[in-house]
């Protein structure tokens, strides 16, 4: 028995080389980014509800951005608060401001895809980049480096959304590490060219993609998913690639408790349970092999069985997989996460089946 346990971990530690290095690697080794500026027309598209203290700062940023052409469209999805106020003050401000106003709809309440639909359609420009309204970009070169990925071919660009940096605090780092693992994995499927999900705090896509594939209608009854789902669709090997270059990140507020972010998880562990079968199989196995590669070495070094082999493969394994998770939080500017990896890992592993298991019994909550 413990020899299948060992032929078994072995396995597992070979699916982490094959993730980290063969797959993973495509982003995590990749040359720094250049770009060629296109300019071309684009609509900056940012949804709200409820976010008066978030849009008061982060659109008058948007307005500053370095680029001739473009227009923002501010979508007020019935905000109860001074929301819909503070559009109204900036369209006046700014000239290349479009507001546009949900009212509450029977059939579509609180149903943010819905409001977005509205805002792509009112939208004047075909390219169309998406953030959030409690997201800002980190430079004044943000559309220019986004747009700057188009070509004829390549009509959606994948952007990083991180977080912002909170000092003396454990669960800033957890949260900040999780999205650079998120990050890695969805950069480096779509350079293997099977793109399957994106962020909607930083992503661009032609509008004749959001066509193609009938808008949302198609997962409109699942209220999250305006992000993912939509590229789990509508993205593939020739019309995806991504942008990584520094000045094209958007940040945003991170949660303050854990209570807060294990909501947030839930919310995108069940809207992933919708992704195509191949995206659901590869994701699911990634996070099989990192609880297995937890849980064997447990049962074989309480035995003390073959402990030399035992270690060497989880030292093994813990270097390459540090060394790519490096290379690419090099990349997304998010070095200072990496230093306590595996004591993150195995909390997010820990979370990870919680979260699985509490998805079983309950459903949850989704847009505002």
């Amino acid at each position: 028995m413990l020899l299948i346990l060992l032929c078994l971990f072995i396995a597992v530690v070979v699916v982490q080389f094959l993730y980290y290095i063969v797959f993973f690697g495509k982003f995590s080794f990749a040359k720094p980014q250049t770009s060629t500026p296109k300019r071309v027309p684009i609509s900056v598209i940012v949804c709200a509800k409820n976010e008066e203290e978030n849009v008061k700062n982060f659109v008058p940023i948007l307005a500053q951005q370095n680029y001739p052409d473009y227009e923002i469209v501010l979508i007020d999805d019935a905000s109860s608060d001074e929301t819909l106020e503070l559009f109204e003050a900036f369209e006046k401000q700014y000239s290349n401001v479009k507001l546009v106003k949900v009212e509450n709809n029977e059939a579509f309440w609180g149903n943010k895809k819905f409001a977005l639909t509205l805002g792509i359609k009112a939208a004047k420009n075909e390219y169309l980049l998406f953030t959030d309204a409690d997201c800002y970009p980190t430079s004044a070169e943000w559309i220019k480096q986004m747009s700057s990925q188009f070509t004829i071919e390549k009509t959606i660009v994948l952007g990083y959304g991180a977080y912002e940096k909170v000092k003396n605090s454990f669960l800033n780092k957890i949260i900040r590490f999780e999205t650079l693992l998120t990050a890695t994995q969805y950069f480096s499927w779509a350079k293997l060219g099977k793109p399957y999900m994106g962020v909607g705090r930083n992503m661009a896509y032609k509008r004749e993609e959001f066509f193609k594939v009938r808008g949302f209608m198609d997962h409109m009854k699942i209220r999250s998913g305006d992000d993912d789902l939509f590229i789990n669709q509508a993205a593939n090997s020739k019309n995806t690639t991504i942008c990584y270059s520094a000045e094209s990140f958007t940040y945003s507020k991170p949660k303050s408790t854990f209570k807060e972010w294990f909501t947030q998880k839930r919310r995108h562990v069940a809207t992933a349970e919708h992704y195509k079968g191949f995206d659901r199989s590869q994701l699911a196995l990634f996070y099989a092999s990192q609880l297995l590669f937890i849980m064997l070495p447990i049962v074989l070094l309480a035995f003390q069985y073959q402990w030399i082999v035992v270690l060497s493969l989880i030292g093994f394994r813990y270097i390459f997989s540090w060394i790519s998770i490096g290379f690419a939080a090099g990349k997304l500017k998010e070095k200072d996460v990496v230093y306590w990896y595996p004591i993150i890992e195995l909390i997010l592993i820990v979370t990870q089946l919680n979260i699985f298991f509490t998805n079983m019994f309950s459903k949850p909550v989704q847009w505002k």
